[in-house]
């Protein structure tokens, strides 16, 4: 938000979609807040200002404290876990946070107690049975990817990016298009690609101008630990990639590639050196987080090399009945689908579900980890602490 934005919000006062507080809260007390937001149509919380709607300010240590306590109680105090965004506004010479909370998209929530809350004018209250079952039974007719981003338009599509895809997968439909015999936006809704003139999720992901701009948490982070700890007090290397899914794909891979250990395998010293773990294993990994992730969570992909393992870590637990035993015997259940169909022209993907088993052929000491609690599906591919392939 622009900082007029923000003092305009703190002179209209409390109201539905917007919260003062003067001081940090406990994790009980915000996890309500954030429940209350989440279960309605979202809003912000502004922390340094007092219910008369002076802005008191906070003091450094708090707004890092604060920044801690979000975090935390976003992922552990509510179910299912919510992302929200933090800012950092100074009006006067004063530090205010804001905290703004989305509107969820699988609700209901709740806090880690069990209780549901909802907003009601300025405050909160404890959701009715009535309106528990009134949210419980609302048809999930639309999957992730085939939401639309309302703030886009048919103009956010990089058009040449589309006809690129459209050459692999039907040369005449391109060739029709370009003589006028059929309309752009037509062609867009009818692959679910556009709907009501807006990009997709999966239209912007994979055709944006900037996916980012509108999809602004859906990145991969990749970093390089010096050590085995993600606590370590040292990286070697680190780097945020962003654009459409197949520069996420090369970036990452090229990330993976530049600082793994390439060995000589052939007595001649010119030959080409053979990277330390089949980097078809990365390809499939990279390529099952980008389609199969859960998009309802606003988290990064995260790709982290450690000095004994690298790790390939996609937001959102297995979907439904999926488990680790099943998926290796290429069972797989579709969270995406229009991500799933386009990827088939534009990655190294089939779309049959059979990437797990490839990367189990190719490796067999990778590793599956389904953590329902944090939200999370981690692949762990151990690395060679010899100079041995």
């Amino acid at each position: 938000m622009k900082k007029i934005e923000v003092i305009e919000r703190i002179s209209n006062g409390e109201d539905s979609y917007t919260q003062f507080k003067q001081q940090i809260i406990s994790s009980k007390d915000l996890a309500k807040e954030f429940v209350a937001f989440s279960n309605a149509a979202g809003g912000i919380i502004i922390f340094g200002v007092n219910d008369d709607e002076n802005i008191i300010g906070l003091e450094k240590i708090e707004i890092e404290k604060l920044g801690q306590l979000v975090g935390n109680v976003g992922q552990e105090n509510v179910k299912p876990p919510v992302h929200p965004l933090i800012q950092n506004i100074t009006i006067d010479g004063k530090r205010v946070v804001i905290v703004a909370i989305e509107s969820g998209l699988t609700k209901p929530y709740k806090t880690s107690s069990g209780i549901y809350y909802t907003k009601s004018g300025a405050d909160k209250k404890i959701m009715s049975d009535e309106e528990l079952k009134r949210l419980f039974s609302e048809p999930k007719g639309l999957y992730a990817d085939e939401e639309i981003l309302p703030k886009t338009t048919i103009n956010d599509l990089n058009q040449q990016l589309y006809y690129f895809y459209l050459e692999k997968k039907n040369i005449n439909i391109l060739k029709q298009l370009q003589k006028g015999v059929l309309n752009l936006e037509n062609i867009l809704e009818n692959e679910m690609i556009s709907r009501d003139k807006h990009l997709t999720l999966a239209g912007n992901l994979i055709f944006g101008i900037n996916p980012q701009r509108f999809s602004p948490m859906f990145y991969v982070d990749c970093c390089y630990f010096d050590g085995n700890e993600i606590f370590v007090k040292k990286f070697i290397s680190k780097k945020r990639m962003v654009g459409t899914f197949e520069k996420l794909y090369e970036d990452s891979m090229g990330f993976i590639k530049s600082h793994l250990r390439h060995r000589q395998v052939e007595k001649d010293f010119n030959s080409s050196g053979v990277l330390e773990i089949d980097e078809r294993v990365f390809g499939e990994l990279i390529t099952n987080a980008l389609i199969h992730r859960d998009y309802y969570i606003n988290s990064s992909i995260k790709v982290f090399i450690f000095h004994n393992r690298v790790e390939i870590i996609s937001p959102g637990k297995l979907t439904n009945s999926l488990t680790i035993e099943n998926i290796k015997t290429g069972r797989s259940i579709c969270r995406n689908p229009v991500l799933n169909s386009i990827c088939e022209h534009i990655l190294a993907y089939t779309g049959y579900g059979s990437g797990i088993q490839r990367v189990i052929d190719i490796n067999p000491n990778v590793e599956f980890v389904n953590d329902k609690e944090l939200e999370q599906f981690k692949c762990i591919i151990p690395r060679s602490t010899t100079d041995e392939i």
